[in-house]
């Protein structure tokens, strides 16, 4: 099973989220960004590059909140949900076509991808 790292990246008490362009089943929705843990990499330091790569943002990940086992498109993945504070660095848009810096009580508001939106009403209950 393919592991793969999302952050719950915060700056001023909110949490930075972001909306997805593809898989087509996905267009539109919003997720906590991340992606895929390279070989020899912890999910933090995956989650860290990642952050880096795809918003040109500096975070420092810390603990982890939870994880989401999800059948996706190209097969089943662990998805990994860790607490991350923002660095420095504005969002640069390169996989996705938006960002939105929110509070968590404001979450539902948002259509999020099936994993994200699990962590997204959990966080409401359960929050840091």
């Amino acid at each position: 099973m393919k592991e793969v790292v999302a952050g719950l990246i915060k700056k001023n008490n909110k949490l930075l989220i972001t909306r997805r362009t593809f898989p087509p089943e996905l267009n539109g929705k919003w997720e906590f960004p991340g992606g895929k843990i390279e070989k020899n990499e912890t999910p933090q330091q995956g989650l860290e590059r990642e952050i880096f790569e795809e918003l040109n943002m500096r975070v420092y990940a810390r603990d982890q909140f939870m994880s989401v086992r999800h059948q996706h498109s190209r097969g089943p993945i662990n998805l990994l949900f860790y607490w991350a504070e923002w660095v420095e660095g504005d969002a640069v848009l390169t996989d996705h076509d938006m960002f939105a810096w929110v509070d968590i009580h404001e979450l539902n508001q948002y259509d999020f991808a099936p994993a994200d939106a699990v962590v997204a009403q959990r966080l409401q209950i359960v929050p840091e």
